[in-house]
């Protein structure tokens, strides 16, 4: 029984003092594939040095998050667009918009996302789409670029089942994380109408935690939390939860080939 963590910051700072150790704990929790999606053009090294000694574990994403698109964002994606030709890549992102923090940078947000959905299709690449309060927008801009090469994930998705329907008639998988573990989540609602098919599992490390272990630091290992969640919702075994959302994920991101 093999998972796949389809989105998780473990790049970052908080877990300078015992990566190896995250590592590990993935792996014992048959945790054996995660995708490194970066932030901005500051986190990129680090996105490449962790895929670089974790090979055929961690793979890399490049890309400019939505709260970092600022006035700067078109020298920002000129230095990244070079890495367009670099194959170790699976995806690009994470991007898309975000209404939740500051929306000051709006127009800047979508210029940018506008851009990496090209990228996407012009390099054959998925992309991970972060949409926080901006569902339906995103699913507006993504329409817009589709021509049917287009593919991804609309990372985190919270939304109701006719944006996951809109979604998955797009082509578009949806990334399923610790928020479904919540009390107050909704998906617990949405998700049974769904075919696991179009679903895919993730913990944004270290954001959005899961339960038990909400308000602390998210990690990799959570993912069968996660899946153990869904196998309950869906009335699925968690084998079935491990193996399609695998597939899934496998399918997108072309990694189940590289070692």
């Amino acid at each position: 029984m093999n998972f796949i963590d389809t989105h998780a910051h473990l790049y970052l700072p908080e877990f300078d003092t015992d990566r190896d150790q995250i590592i590990e704990r993935a792996l014992e929790s048959n945790v054996n594939k995660i995708i490194l999606p970066n932030i901005d053009q500051k986190t990129l090294a680090n996105v490449i040095s962790m895929s670089t000694k974790y090979p055929g574990i961690c793979f890399p994403s490049f890309g400019l998050h939505p709260c970092d698109a600022k006035s700067d964002f078109e020298s920002i994606l000129a230095a990244m667009e070079i890495h367009l030709s670099d194959t170790q890549f699976v995806a690009i992102g994470e991007t898309g918009t975000d209404a939740y923090w500051d929306t000051s940078f709006w127009n800047e947000q979508v210029k940018a996302f506008s851009i990496q959905l090209e990228w996407a299709k012009n390099s054959n690449r998925p992309i991970i789409i972060h949409s926080r309060e901006t569902i339906p927008q995103n699913i507006e801009f993504v329409r817009n670029h589709q021509n049917g090469n287009l593919r991804g994930v609309f990372h985190c998705f919270t939304g109701t089942y006719e944006e996951a329907q809109q979604i998955i008639d797009l082509g578009f998988l949806l990334g399923i994380g610790g928020v479904l573990t919540y009390k107050t989540s909704e998906l617990k609602s949405v998700l049974p109408k769904l075919s696991l098919k179009h679903l895919i599992l993730e913990t944004d490390a270290p954001f959005l935690t899961p339960v038990p272990y909400r308000g602390k630091r998210n990690e990799s290992s959570y993912i069968p939390l996660i899946a153990q969640k869904l196998s309950e919702i869906l009335e699925i075994s968690i084998e079935d939860i491990a193996q399609q959302t695998s597939a899934n994920a496998n399918s997108l991101f072309k990694i189940d080939q590289i070692d």
